[in-house]
């Protein structure tokens, strides 16, 4: 290092002298002075074009106008006609790239086929689109989930795909008896189709309780130890609104899945990412940032199930953390490798984690939605893309389906909920 015209060597701090060790010293305050005024300014900068800072409270946003939502809920909808497959069903497994999930054949995609094409009838009538194009697809849809989705079992004993589609199917079910009001035998025919996916999460449901998706350690009839907090409470919610539908739903599954997710729970209401990081709890998936995809499912599916503890001041302090540390998920958000993004966050909890978030506003007292519906809206019509789709995460050509269906049905759920 040079200071004027003599060297000095950094690694013989004896031969300094007294005045060029202050010289020395005055030159690295300089220079973290110098630091510190530029992330300031940086910081300025980022707040005067909108950025958010990871504050616990997001800065207030105006409610997008009505008009324009619906006009964004008809542009998903029109997608996800135009690429519904002439089965009915919705997706593929082509589109692959250099890394793909592990989707074991036959049955992985037999289960990302189900899965996808039940958000996607979901989405069909949670739009309240009443064009004649839109029931002519919801017909097809419907015949094909009937007909493919009591045949969807996990593809080996590492991989239980199925049980989104179980989960999922089951939530399409029950919008399709309303749908089908008046025509009992019709109605009929759709619960029983409810009752065997029940029947499929009894025989899939995991050893401790709740259910997963890999179990690439224990390879039994009933899967590993500990099952995903978020995967559990995706299937709590489904077998909830099975009961609400009029489906007896066994009391010991449901107990038994609420006690795997409540097992995951921190002070803080944020949740591990699974039981087996119980010894990790501190590793970045498991921090706040990490779990802003999954409280609210989590928190969702354990307030359907009697926990007293998620009130509306649980609810109203997540959904502040997800939408002022939104960066986090968004930054994960397209990436090709999973996990890969700060936190440990995957691309594909963005869409998910906002459809569950949805469903927690819609939980609250109607004075206390709008400030929340506006986050969530005018997140997501920002992000559509320009033919329509949304899109968090490339799997094979089931993305932009999951993707648009879970944004219809936020933007619809906010709708109502106004």
């Amino acid at each position: 290092m040079k200071i004027g015209m003599k060297m000095i060597d950094l690694t013989r701090p004896k031969m300094l002298a007294r005045g060029q060790i202050v010289l020395l010293c005055a030159l690295i305050c300089a220079a973290l002075l110098c630091c510190t005024v530029q992330l300031a300014r940086a910081a300025d900068t980022a707040s005067a074009s909108g950025i958010e800072t990871p504050a616990r409270h997001p800065h207030p946003i105006p409610m997008p106008a009505d008009a324009d939502v619906d006009r964004s809920i008809t542009r998903g909808v029109d997608f996800l006609l135009s690429i519904q497959n002439r089965d009915g069903s919705w997706g593929s497994a082509t589109q692959t790239k250099d890394l793909n999930i592990y989707a074991p054949v036959p049955g992985a995609h037999e289960a990302f086929r189900a899965a996808v094409t039940a958000l996607c009838i979901s989405a069909l009538i949670e739009s309240h689109d009443a064009r004649p194009a839109v029931s002519q697809s919801l017909d097809r849809g419907e015949k094909w989930l009937l007909e493919k989705l009591p045949q969807v079992r996990r593809a080996e004993q590492s991989t239980l795909y199925n049980n989104w589609a179980h989960a999922y199917g089951i939530e399409a079910l029950c919008r399709m008896l309303k749908g089908h009001a008046g025509d009992a035998e019709r109605q009929q025919s759709i619960k029983a189709v409810i009752r065997q996916q029940i029947d499929r999460l009894t025989r899939y449901e995991y050893a401790f309780g709740g259910w997963g998706y890999y179990d690439f350690e224990s390879h039994t009839d009933h899967p590993g130890e500990y099952a995903p907090s978020f995967t559990s409470s995706t299937v709590l919610v489904a077998l909830k609104a099975a009961e609400r539908a009029g489906v007896e739903v066994p009391k010991r599954l449901t107990d038994r899945g609420t006690a795997a997710v409540q097992s995951q729970q921190k002070p803080d209401f944020t949740y591990l990412y699974s039981g087996t990081f119980w010894k990790k709890p501190m590793r970045g998936i498991n921090q706040p940032g990490g779990s802003l995809g999954r409280s609210q499912v989590c928190n969702l599916a354990l307030r359907d199930w009697g926990d007293k503890r998620i009130t509306d001041a649980v609810l109203t302090e997540c959904l502040d953390r997800l939408f002022a540390r939104n960066m986090w998920l968004d930054i994960g958000r397209k990436r090709p490798i999973p996990h890969e993004s700060y936190y440990q966050v995957a691309g594909y909890f963005y869409y998910y984690g906002h459809y569950y978030a949805a469903e927690c506003i819609a939980e609250l007292p109607a004075a206390e939605r709008p400030r929340h519906t506006a986050q969530l809206d005018a997140r997501l019509m920002a992000l559509q893309e320009k033919d329509g789709s949304w899109w968090d995460y490339p799997l094979y050509n089931y993305h932009q389906q999951y993707g648009t269906a879970f944004a219809v049905m936020s933007l619809a759920k906010g709708r109502i909920a106004k």
